[in-house]
């Protein structure tokens, strides 16, 4: 075994028990905490894989921005959190089956990928190039990157003035 299966085994397993405590646990902070574990585990896969912008982005989108202004949401809406109530949701066997049914879809393709002997920069050069350069290009994907940013600046500003009133 190398060390990268090593590495990929082991940040595999981080990745599926920090996802289970996210739907888990009881307590919304650490539910954000464990998913932040999660986005982090999935960006060192990212790493492994040689793919280093789609790792850069991982944490600096996902994580720095997404998961701490969910942690800043929670913390400044001061909502009273009942933790005596269920929190089980009634129709979680539905959803139990319909993950289930995706899973075992996505396990069958991944079955039948036909390009599965491909090495790593013959899957990932290409397309890493491609989207790095639409999102700092002028004409395609910067106005909607940015767009995104002052959304979520104006959502973190709203969490702000809600904490606020009296």
């Amino acid at each position: 075994m190398t060390v990268d299966q090593v590495i990929f085994f082991l940040v595999g397993a981080l990745i599926l028990v920090s996802a289970l405590m996210v739907v888990t646990t009881r307590n919304l902070i650490h539910a954000a905490l464990w998913l932040i574990a999660t986005l982090f585990g999935a960006a060192v896969l990212y790493a492994t894989l040689d793919a280093t912008f789609l790792a850069v982005v991982q944490v600096v989108v996902y994580i720095g921005a997404i998961a701490i202004m969910f942690i800043f949401a929670v913390m400044l809406t001061r909502r009273n959190m009942l933790d005596d109530a269920s929190q089980t949701n009634p129709g979680w066997p539905w959803a139990a089956f319909i993950a289930l049914a995706t899973f075992a879809g996505l396990a069958l393709l991944a079955g039948q990928m036909h390009n599965a002997g491909a090495t790593q920069s013959e899957l990932f050069a290409d397309p890493l190039a491609a989207l790095s350069q639409a999102l700092i290009s002028p004409e395609a994907y910067v106005l909607p990157f940015e767009v995104a940013s002052v959304l979520l600046l104006a959502a973190l500003v709203g969490a702000v003035y809600i904490a606020n009133r009296k």
